[in-house]
């Protein structure tokens, strides 16, 4: 007789952090910090009635200050413990962290066109490549074997990844994703195997939707 198998479709929010003080001045943040803005500490609170509703059991979130801030609410309203994973950093922006993007756009040109118009062959000068961050995502995942409803606070490079990771999608398709500040990502997970639900969740944050036309991704 076979024996049954007991793994059961576990749901994921994939969420990415609150707007910043760095979003807002369209500089890049990379591995370094930045506080989360009013309205990014906002977007964080609107995140509590979503998870308490799907029965949240799980938070996990990249170590950086603007991820664990935005977990903050979750964490306490609905009572519990916060797990930190280096795995869900941002990608390493390197040489451009701390500046400005029309900075960049001007001084590193032929980078920052590469960056937004074929992603997948761009090594920053002292930081990562996006096979970089596909490699972090997928040890993550695979690693991660939800046993209840799990939020994962993290950033916009790694959200975006985790869905061309799903879908199969090459790198050519990383900028074409939805991603928000505050919003989310929805996912099943049925043992080993991932699948999107819903690519941007953002109902709750209602009036709370930042622009991100400005922001330095």
């Amino acid at each position: 007789m076979r024996l049954l198998c007991n793994a059961r479709r576990m749901r994921v929010f994939v969420a990415r952090h609150g707007e910043t003080t760095w979003n807002l001045a369209g500089r890049y943040q990379g591995h370094r910090e930045s506080e989360l803005s009013p309205l990014g500490r906002q977007q964080a609170l609107a995140l509590v009635e979503p998870m308490r509703a799907a029965r949240l059991g799980r938070i996990t979130s990249s170590p950086l200050a603007r991820c664990t801030a935005t977990a903050e609410p979750c964490v306490e309203q609905l009572n519990l413990p916060l797990e930190i994973d280096a795995r869900l950093i941002e990608i390493a922006h390197g040489t451009w962290e701390g500046r400005l993007r029309d900075e960049i756009a001007a001084n590193d040109g032929v980078r920052y066109r590469a960056w937004r118009e074929d992603p997948g062959r761009v090594a920053f000068e002292n930081g990562e490549t996006l096979v970089q961050v596909f490699e972090r995502w997928r040890a993550f995942a695979a690693a991660l074997q939800p046993q209840t409803p799990t939020l994962v606070v993290t950033h916009d490079a790694v959200v975006r990844t985790a869905l061309i990771a799903t879908t199969g999608a090459g790198f050519e398709a990383f900028w074409s994703s939805r991603v928000e500040n505050g919003a989310y990502a929805v996912f099943d997970v049925d043992d080993a195997r991932w699948t999107v639900v819903d690519e941007c969740v953002r109902a709750h944050l209602a009036g709370l939707r930042a622009p991100t036309e400005g922001q330095a991704l």
